[in-house]
């Protein structure tokens, strides 16, 4: 065979693959068969993408400013027809407090029991905010500080910002406002070389029990109380776990010895000890009362709450513990005018099913708070959670007449429900009023709740002259 003839015959396999490798091509850019290629127009480049459009902000003026005086006044009858059929509703219970009370002028115009003490769930926290921003104002902010103690100790100090952030604060947030890693930077700042330390933590501002009385395991496992000192990281919430900090005091130094190490400071045992200089090595602060206050009204949290009793006890010159603060509070909003008679706290956030309450002090602290006589207390007001839309009320009314009419304060244990808070009536009126519902079958409350959610939207949407 001949060069030529060999070389023609290697050619052959090579021009037939080319053949089959076109003819694909050519099926494939007709979409005949699977591939990248087409002879179809391109698909026309895509519209950007809408700008989402979210939905108004409520109006949530009603909350926040003096009542209307000259809005149409409901009357008495048609209120307690209004309220006849909770009061027989066997999902709340037998003989539920409930009261209504006209904003603008302090006229009750529903009083069933609302002078009963009872266990007022969550709805204590009302309390304990108003208390809190009647003593320190909406401004007020709680500092943490680190002390020079003994020769090579620093010492951090708690001073009831329970929301620390474990690394840098943010001026933006609520909970994490300021941080242990700011506090560490000035510390390191101010050590002039010191490459060594030990760090203690001082805890002393609060006294007494670490739990209150009948706060039990159940509670701690699934973190709705945990021992309540005046220092702590997150709310003492730990990733990974619904149970919070079993020592928040601790874990905050322990959290604050290691942001030094990043630092390059070389940190020996952490301890408790207490400050024995007023020499200040750092200083960060919470963000405003206002905000605190806010957070507890839409979330409920019981720490934080226990915490601002504490503090309103230390203010106050009482004892900063449970029973310390559960007193202060009370004589706190004695001194705003509001009759406390019949009233028993023994802790602050209402986890407890021992405190007694009347729906009478409920509905005259938030009268009090909403009808501009005392407006260092209107940010109370103004951080209720409005139904279908915030906080613990953001899954409740929807589809009502009190979505975005009705702001209130919730309270759930096991065998009681109870709602306290303001609404706007169809004719404009402001009225402020508590539901206190107990004694139903265990389980009940979402029935209860059902049940005390139809009132509050029937009163948003009354004219009831």
């Amino acid at each position: 065979m001949s060069a030529k003839q060999r070389r023609r015959r290697r050619l052959l396999p090579l021009l037939a693959v080319l053949a089959l490798v076109g003819a694909y091509l050519y099926a494939d850019a007709q979409d005949l068969v699977p591939g990248v290629l087409t002879t179809d127009e391109p698909w026309p480049e895509a519209e950007p993408f809408p700008e989402p459009q979210l939905p108004p902000a409520p109006d949530l003026s009603a909350f926040a400013a003096p009542p209307d005086a000259q809005a149409p006044m409901p009357t008495e009858p048609a209120l307690a027809e209004l309220t006849a059929t909770l009061l027989n509703d066997d999902r709340v219970g037998p003989d539920p407090s409930v009261l209504v009370t006209d904003v603008a002028t302090g006229e009750d115009l529903l009083d069933e029991g609302g002078s009963q003490g009872r266990t007022p769930a969550s709805v204590l926290k009302v309390l304990t905010a108003v208390a809190a921003l009647a003593q320190f104002g909406e401004e007020h902010t709680l500092t943490t500080q680190v002390r020079a103690g003994a020769v090579g100790q620093v010492v951090l100090v708690g001073g009831g910002d329970i929301a620390l952030a474990a690394g840098a604060g943010d001026p933006e947030e609520v909970i994490g406002h300021a941080g242990l890693g700011d506090l560490a930077d000035q510390v390191v700042d101010s050590l002039d070389g010191e490459d060594a330390v030990s760090v203690a933590v001082d805890d002393s501002l609060f006294t007494g029990p670490l739990l209150a009385p009948n706060w039990d395991d159940v509670d701690v496992a699934g973190g709705w109380a945990m021992p309540i000192m005046p220092i702590a990281v997150d709310l003492g919430r730990q990733e990974g776990t619904n149970a919070r900090s079993e020592d928040p005091a601790i874990d905050a130094a322990e959290e604050f010895a290691d942001q030094l190490r990043d630092r390059g400071v070389q940190v020996g045992e952490v301890t408790r000890g207490q400050a024995v200089t007023d020499v200040v090595l750092g200083e960060v602060s919470s963000a405003p009362m206002r905000d605190l206050v806010t957070h507890l009204m839409h979330y409920s949290d019981n720490p934080l709450s226990e915490t601002l009793g504490r503090m309103v006890a230390h203010s106050t010159g009482a004892e900063p513990s449970f029973e310390g603060a559960g007193a202060a509070v009370l004589e706190v909003l004695a001194d705003l005018g509001i009759d406390v008679e019949g009233v028993d706290l023994v802790e602050t956030s209402g986890l407890s099913s021992l405190s007694d309450v009347t729906a009478r002090v409920l509905t005259d602290t938030i009268r009090l708070a909403a009808d501009g006589s005392h407006p260092e207390l209107m940010a109370l007001a103004r951080s209720l959670p409005v139904g279908a839309l915030e906080g613990t009320l953001s899954d409740r009314m929807g589809g009502t007449e009190a979505a975005g009419l009705v702001a209130a304060k919730t309270g759930t244990l096991p065998t009681v429900v109870t709602l306290s808070g303001l609404t706007t009536t169809s004719d404009g009126r402001l009225l402020a009023f508590t539901v206190m519902s107990s004694d139903f079958a265990q389980g009940g409350g979402y029935l209860a709740r059902l049940a005390i959610d139809d009132w509050a939207a029937r009163l948003a949407a009354c004219g009831c002259d």
